[in-house]
């Protein structure tokens, strides 16, 4: 059985699909982008800034279905420009405590939605 997770803190899908879906102890996050739900524009001014606002959605999210990143077991980062690695892994890696941190992989992509630089989605487990 699978349950609809929502807030109104994380920003409304663009299409299709649900911000998360719970099914038993699993929950799938979809991709998070960097818009600011409280203004409703992209935080494109640096990458920093960008990297924090995604985290900050998936943060909302998790919340929202009782959990915490330490909750993560794994991540999808998906970037524009594999020149920004190094600093969206750190503001990313600033939410882990690295010993316990979850599986991700990181891939350029040609583009992403709304011509965003970096787009991450996760799966966490109860």
């Amino acid at each position: 059985m699978k349950k609809i997770i929502t807030t109104d803190k994380a920003p409304a899908p663009l299409g299709p699909y649900n911000q998360a879906i719970l099914s038993g102890n699993t929950l799938y996050i979809s991709g998070q982008i960097a818009i600011n739900t409280e203004t409703g524009k992209l935080i494109l001014d640096t990458i920093t800034s960008e990297t924090h606002q995604v985290m900050k959605n998936l943060k909302v999210v998790l919340e929202a279905a009782g959990m915490t990143f330490e909750n993560v077991v794994k991540s999808s980062i998906f970037i524009s420009n594999m020149d920004n690695f190094i600093t969206i892994n750190e503001v990313y890696g600033s939410y882990f405590n690295e010993a316990t941190a979850p599986a991700r992989e990181t891939v350029q992509v040609a583009r992403l939605p709304k011509d965003v630089n970096v787009e991450i989605s996760m799966i966490a487990i109860k």
